[in-house]
């Protein structure tokens, strides 16, 4: 019998769709605490900045940690640049799940 993790229907949250967003910018690495800045400040016109701004900081360097080990964010240092495979973190996820539905 085969286990399915409750967490591989979720959806890509905000963080994550904003760190896609930042990082997608051809040709630009970012420092985690650059990166930090952009990010909140997105998620604050989008007012989906809730829960502190450390807490919101923890979430964020998690996610990003996350897009390395998926080998979707270079890490050279202490910079980070997103690579070409960055825009599947968030469409296939969406993909897979409306393939199911139909």
């Amino acid at each position: 019998m085969q286990r399915k993790s409750a967490f591989s229907r979720r959806l890509p949250d905000l963080v994550t769709e904003e760190l896609v967003a930042v990082l997608s910018q051809k040709g630009t690495s970012f420092e985690f605490k650059q990166l930090f800045d952009i990010v909140y400040e997105r998620l604050k016109k989008r007012n989906a900045a809730s829960g502190g701004e450390e807490m919101l900081r923890l979430r964020a360097y998690e996610k990003l940690q996350h897009l390395v080990s998926r080998g979707m964010v270079k890490k050279t240092g202490k910079k980070y640049k997103g690579l070409v495979s960055l825009a599947n973190a968030i469409t296939p996820i969406e993909a897979s799940s409306s393939s199911k539905t139909a």
